[in-house]
């Protein structure tokens, strides 16, 4: 993958993302600025999502830890557990808010 092609289906991801947000009604303020996305919770703690180019990975800071996704196929996939980027937002998201 080139870097200009992870850089669209990174922000495809990043937009996904805070469109599952907006329709999910979770109390959570998001901001944005390029490809890294913060997610910040009432108690203050935070979730962020960026975009890693050089390594072609979305890495995700939670409290429950850290996460590295790549690209396989048509999805992103955890590169520890294989779990797939947007049910490891809704569970951590979940745990946060």
């Amino acid at each position: 993958m080139t870097e200009r092609e992870f850089h669209e289906l990174c922000d495809r991801a990043l937009r996904a993302i805070e469109d599952a947000l907006d329709a999910s009604g979770v109390d959570v303020e998001s901001s944005r600025n390029d490809n890294v996305l913060e997610m910040e919770f009432d108690d203050g703690s935070k979730v962020i999502v960026n975009g890693n180019a050089p390594l072609r990975e979305i890495w995700v800071a939670a409290k429950s830890g850290g996460f590295h996704f790549r690209r396989d196929a048509e999805r992103w996939v955890d590169t520890r557990s294989g779990e797939d980027l947007f049910a490891c937002l809704s569970r951590v998201v979940s745990q946060q808010s």
